[in-house]
């Protein structure tokens, strides 16, 4: 039996017979499979929106995580701010999508490039909202959870079962230990040069926040970004993790600046807005899709966005 937060428990018959309203096609299937649709497409989506964590589905459908009133753009301090915080991962740089491309290819399953990065995107509210539960972005089985719900939304050809999208979704760590962290992510997004260049230029402190494994500094300098941040702190090497507010402390402390004046930009609510804000920093959500609609916190598509508020254009 299972209970889901003020319902009548469900017997394990029930469940498995929820699990064909997830299919696509009403056939029978084996305990197995019916779990592995279950967990993908019913219990997750179930248990996180009677948490109060809504979050996008399979189908696209859904919204952010509810944490309060939505905050207008006119709150936060643009033109008091003396130093910008910014995530590494989906912030500054993105994965080489064409890495998971390729893995899948060779498992006979073709998809769009384009169609990943938009299911990369939908599956952050997801991780965010698990992220309590994971307890670190950096455990291999966060890493695997996070290619997992990008996947299940990642149109493909032909189009793989749940159980088959678990597998593929496990593969992916020994490639990740294959390629190495550096080059996985070893993407720069675009318009990040430009607006990291114009942050400088308007005398703001820069400073990388980043839940890491010892290398965010050695990806800044292999992409060529290392030399616009007067500071990189890595939590593998400080010993704080966001949400943790002792990582910006910290990172306040290493360039001397003030909670006050100071923004963070990430791209998880859970790491980035609420670590950010117990730290007394301000926060600011990535959103290049509007997957975090009803989110209680600023959000922009990009560093192109926040740069045009910075200088008043927005």
């Amino acid at each position: 039996m299972c209970r889901i937060r003020g319902r009548t428990p469900l017997s394990i018959d029930e469940v498995v017979k929820s699990a064909h309203v997830v299919s696509a096609h009403q056939e029978s299937c084996d305990t197995k499979s019916c779990a592995a649709k279950i967990i993908a497409g019913v219990l997750i989506p179930a248990i996180t929106a009677y948490c109060g964590r809504g979050f996008k589905g399979l189908a696209g459908d859904g919204t952010g995580p509810i944490k309060g009133n939505v905050v207008p753009d006119s709150t936060l301090p643009y033109s008091r701010l003396k130093t910008l915080f910014l995530d590494a991962g989906n912030t500054i740089v993105e994965m080489k999508l064409d890495y998971i491309a390729s893995a899948l290819k060779r498992e006979g399953v073709k998809c769009d490039l384009a169609d990943l990065r938009r299911a990369e995107a939908a599956a952050r509210p997801v991780v965010s909202a698990a992220l309590p539960r994971l307890r670190s972005t950096e455990a291999i089985g966060a890493f695997e959870f996070y290619i997992r719900e990008m996947l299940l939304r990642t149109p493909m050809t032909p189009a793989p079962g749940a159980e088959k999208v678990l597998r593929f979704a496990h593969d992916m760590v020994p490639l990740l230990d294959r390629i190495g962290r550096v080059k996985f992510w070893g993407s720069v997004i675009p318009g990040t040069r430009e607006a990291l260049a114009a942050f400088r230029g308007r005398g703001l402190r820069l400073v990388v926040v980043s839940n890491s494994d010892g290398t965010v500094e050695d990806l800044l300098t292999d992409v060529g970004l290392r030399d616009f941040f007067d500071a990189v702190v890595d939590s593998h090497i400080v010993g704080y993790e966001k949400p943790n507010p002792k990582i910006f402390l910290h990172a306040l402390e290493v360039v001397g600046a003030s909670a006050e004046t100071t923004l963070h930009v990430g791209d998880l609510y859970e790491a980035d807005v609420v670590g950010a804000r117990a730290a007394g920093v301000h926060a600011l959500l990535l959103d290049p899709y509007d997957d975090w609609s009803t989110a209680d916190c600023e959000r922009a598509v990009n560093l192109t966005e926040l740069l045009r508020r910075l200088s008043g254009e927005d």
